[in-house]
């Protein structure tokens, strides 16, 4: 049976056969498609999990799940994966993945971007954002550093070269370290420190990073609130207008079952929910609520802590990021909608309490020395690696060293990537399993006399979220109530009642107070059922078939008997 490999990050093809494999191995439970093309022409690849003779996908209630939209955060590809495996190898073995793939559905896309993680996994890597497109320009800067290998050893890692004018120096306890300098300090030998690389077009005095020619960020580019390049760079010339996210948005508007959503990024070790332009306050409350209980489950599950976009994760205090994939589907859509950035070494070092994109401006030294002694006792030193000479073609003489970014932070390294990624794959089960779902109850059929009959069906949401998911998707409009259909055989005629019936939108348990206060117990005793009635002339008897249906809460169908007894 084919296995997911975890002591290395797959490239397009390798990831290709696998989803093949697995799909061979699992008809039963899994299709591979293709939801559309890669700017260089790749397949971006879907599979489709559910028990498929128990109900067409496209019946069931949904989740939602991808990786890999940024070209070189290759962990959540693998993170999607071993959802999968999970949810292949788990069937029939662990109920509430057995009960999840009898009635719900998993659409599982674990490469966004197959161009980007191609480049970035490639002998020679070369980093960038998001695609391999040239945009705004199809041009190259004419000059700066630019970002690669200079010595051939297979790291891209730091320069630093003597400057009496430079901002850093060594911290005298550890010479791998670059500190900053005191405002007013003098006397000491310091450092300028750039990425490793190559200056094109070098002018001997200043250093400028080259821009990449290729500067899209995808996850700019869905349609919520998108910006354009002046106000949000490489969020592309319209939304939607690259043929990834294209793909993802169109995947997902089309497949109206979806309930839930999670996008797999690089690093920081939160779980990110919206608003990431608004206050808290400005949610429907009970959206807010159950956005809440949903992230405390995660962070149960995950010990990853669950914070707001807009409160905790501003890369600057007085911008906002717009054009994102969670905002869009909770804000056009009404779905709970999360972003995932796996991996904190701030955290394997033992450094718990941080803000997190704070640190990266201003934190305690100590941090630094807790993070290399774990670099030397868990990564063999290779994390963060000694300053060693190097003849720099236009600098001459600098050193190499510091950190190993792509080893170390950006994706977890191998040996820390099963624990990181497993548990993510419990949630996205748990949160399938609270999607709402239609059950039909009590069927009552009453004669009535003369061929008459009165036909009553009760329908019931089975599942924790109400049928409209959310608040939000109910101002938005965008989902339709329960629909009631009745279709009659054997030359019935309908006395009364629709044959397509518009019912309501059915609570779950989400609302649910935490105990039964006499405050709680004024709500309504049923909200999350709901009855239709219809009188039926069958002189003959003979049966009727009743549909309920919900775009995402599932279809289920019953078939009434019409007998000839009776009534009195």
């Amino acid at each position: 049976m084919p296995v997911v490999p975890l002591d290395h990050y797959l490239r397009y093809a390798e990831l290709t056969t696998l989803l093949i494999d697995f799909a061979a191995a699992y008809p039963h439970l899994m299709r591979v498609e293709s939801i559309g093309k890669s700017y260089e022409g790749r397949d971006i690849w879907a599979a489709i999990v559910t028990r498929f003779d128990t109900g067409a996908d496209s019946e069931k209630p949904a989740v939602w799940a991808d990786g890999n939209i940024h070209a070189s955060e290759v962990s959540p590809a693998t993170a999607c994966l071993v959802l999968i495996q999970k949810l292949l190898t788990g069937y029939g073995h662990d109920e509430t993945i057995t009960h999840v793939l009898d009635t719900r559905v998993f659409y599982i896309c674990p490469r966004v971007n197959p161009d980007g993680a191609e480049l970035a996994l490639a002998d020679v890597p070369r980093i960038l954002r998001s695609s391999t497109r040239p945009y705004p320009y199809d041009e190259d800067a004419l000059g700066g550093l630019v970002n690669q290998d200079i010595d051939g050893d297979g790291r891209m890692l730091y320069m630093r070269l003597p400057d009496p004018y430079g901002p850093w120096k060594q911290h005298p306890d550890d010479a791998r370290l670059m500190i900053r300098r005191d405002p007013i300090e003098r006397d000491g030998t310091y450092y300028r420190v750039y990425p490793e690389g190559l200056i094109e077009n070098y002018d001997g005095l200043t250093v400028t990073p080259k821009p990449p020619k290729e500067q899209l960020d995808f996850n700019r580019n869905f349609p919520s609130q998108w910006r354009q390049e002046h106000e949000q760079p490489g969020a592309g010339p319209y939304p939607t207008s690259e043929p990834e996210v294209r793909a993802v948005v169109d995947f997902i508007v089309r497949h109206s079952n979806i309930t839930g959503a999670t996008t797999f990024h690089t690093w920081s070790g939160v779980i990110l929910r919206p608003y990431g332009t608004q206050s808290d306050e400005n949610f429907p409350a009970e959206d807010l609520w159950v956005y809440q209980a949903i992230g405390a489950k995660g962070t149960e599950m995950t010990g990853y802590p669950t914070i707001s976009v807009f409160h905790d994760f501003k890369y600057h205090p007085k911008e906002v990021i717009t054009g994102v994939f969670d905002d869009w589907l909770y804000e056009h859509l009404g779905v709970y909608a999360w972003t995932v950035e796996l991996w904190s070494p701030q955290r394997k070092a033992g450094i718990n309490e941080y803000k997190y994109i704070d640190w990266y401006r201003e934190h305690p030294v100590e941090d630094d020395l807790k993070m290399l002694r774990w670099s030397d006792d868990q990564l063999g030193g290779v994390g963060c690696v000694a300053w060693y000479p190097f003849q720099h073609p236009q600098l001459g003489a600098v050193e190499l060293g510091g950190w190993d970014f792509q080893f170390a932070w950006r994706n977890p390294p191998p040996q820390f990537l099963e624990a990181e990624i497993t548990p993510f794959a419990d949630w996205l089960i748990w949160q399938a399993a609270i999607a709402p779902r239609l059950e039909i109850g009590e069927t009552r059929v009453q004669p009535l006399g003369d061929g008459h009959y009165k036909v009553t069906v009760l329908v019931q949401n089975t599942g924790w979220l109400p049928t409209n998911v959310s608040k939000k998707a109910v101002q938005n409009k965008v989902v339709r109530p329960v629909i009631a259909e009745i279709a009659l055989l054997d030359g019935a005629v309908l006395v009364s009642g629709k044959a397509r019936e518009e019912l309501v939108q059915l609570d779950g348990r989400a609302y649910t107070a935490s105990a039964a206060t006499p405050w709680s117990l004024f709500q309504a005793a049923t909200p999350d059922r709901a009855k239709v009635e219809w009188v039926v002339f069958a002189p003959n008897g003979g049966e009727a078939a009743v549909t309920m249906r919900h775009e995402r809460a599932g279809t289920v169908r019953t078939t009434v008997m019409l007998t000839t007894a009776d009534p009195s």
